[in-house]
């Protein structure tokens, strides 16, 4: 995978502040040591950096070359979590991320939406006229067609907007830019010549943050979201019958994907987000009647609803 369907990834500057508490509430771990990494598939810069930067201030960012590396990361023990990008609001779902997910032998404790927010990135010395190429990640570049339309800029592809910062920056040309993160500037050295770039402004990504250890918030919690896999059994409207506890129950689902196992077209796993714990009685009468219409269930993890989701409702 490159870098980004995250374009899905890319970040902004190191905060700094007191560590926040874990996810689920549990407090900070100590300072220092492996404790406090979490590892994000990209180069430094990339946005799922920033959203790692943004979710765990202080935290020490650890890059892999894709989503799997991320993941082994935390299950060998050298970071505590992984931040990994499941969907963007103009690209869709990230590919893999729903085929990983279930057998990561990993927990999801936490989400993270992060507004993506291209820059216009420059060397020192370089204008708006001086340049002439724009260099940054295919879904990057197709989300910018009004800045490359209006200035006549030539689209150049690379394998993803931190990695286009960086070949900018060791070119040092005046007449080419990359399109990157406002953190791709600070780590490479160059200049922003224009913020926000993009064409769309709710460009936003969801991610997972997952780790060895469930950390599920109280059943009282307010505002949980709940992700699990299922398969349904090969019976006429099974699907149907195992949703079905859902709605009589008032559950909400926020998420429902469907693939294939193992290039089978007759064998598709499902993977749900919800809004509930599933020790409230709602979602435990649903995962209850969704047990009985399928071959197999599991939860992936049980986590506080991010504000964002809050914000997003009391917008309409």
């Amino acid at each position: 995978m490159t870098d980004e369907v995250t374009v899905i990834e890319d970040a902004a500057v190191q905060r700094t502040g007191n560590t926040p508490p874990l996810p689920g509430g549990q407090p900070s771990r100590s300072t220092g040591g492996p404790e406090r990494v979490i590892a994000f598939q990209g180069m430094p810069g990339a946005y799922s950096d920033l959203a790692c930067r943004a979710a765990y201030p202080g935290w020490t960012t650890l890059p892999c070359p894709s989503f799997e590396a991320a993941i082994v990361a935390v299950r060998e023990g050298r970071a505590t979590l992984a931040m990994l990008a499941s969907e963007n609001s103009l690209a869709g779902r990230v590919p893999d991320i729903h085929r990983l997910l279930p057998d990561a032998g990993l927990y999801v404790v936490a989400e993270h939406f992060e507004r993506v927010e291209h820059c216009l990135l420059a060397p020192r010395g370089a204008t708006m006229r001086s340049i002439r190429r724009v260099h940054s990640h295919p879904v990057a570049l197709g989300q910018i067609l009004r800045l490359l339309r209006d200035n006549n800029y030539q689209p150049v592809i690379e394998a993803d907007t931190a990695g286009a910062a960086e070949i900018i920056a060791a070119r040092n040309s005046l007449e080419d830019a990359a399109v990157a993160s406002s953190l791709a500037a600070e780590l490479y050295g160059l200049e922003i010549l224009r913020r926000n770039v993009e064409d769309a402004e709710h460009n936003t990504t969801r991610f997972y943050v997952v780790s060895r250890e469930p950390e599920a918030p109280p059943a009282e919690a307010p505002d949980c979201v709940t992700t699990f896999v299922f398969r349904v059994r090969s019976v006429p409207a099974a699907l149907y019958k195992a949703l079905g506890g859902f709605a009589t129950n008032g559950v909400n689902l926020t998420k429902l994907e469907s693939y294939m196992l193992d290039g089978h077209f007759t064998a598709t796993q499902f993977l749900c987000d919800v809004d509930g714990h599933p020790d409230q009685p709602p979602l435990a009468r649903a995962l209850e009647e969704l047990r009985f219409f399928s071959r197999e269930v599991r939860v992936l993890g049980t986590y506080p609803a991010h504000p964002y989701r809050r914000e997003q409702a009391a917008a309409g």
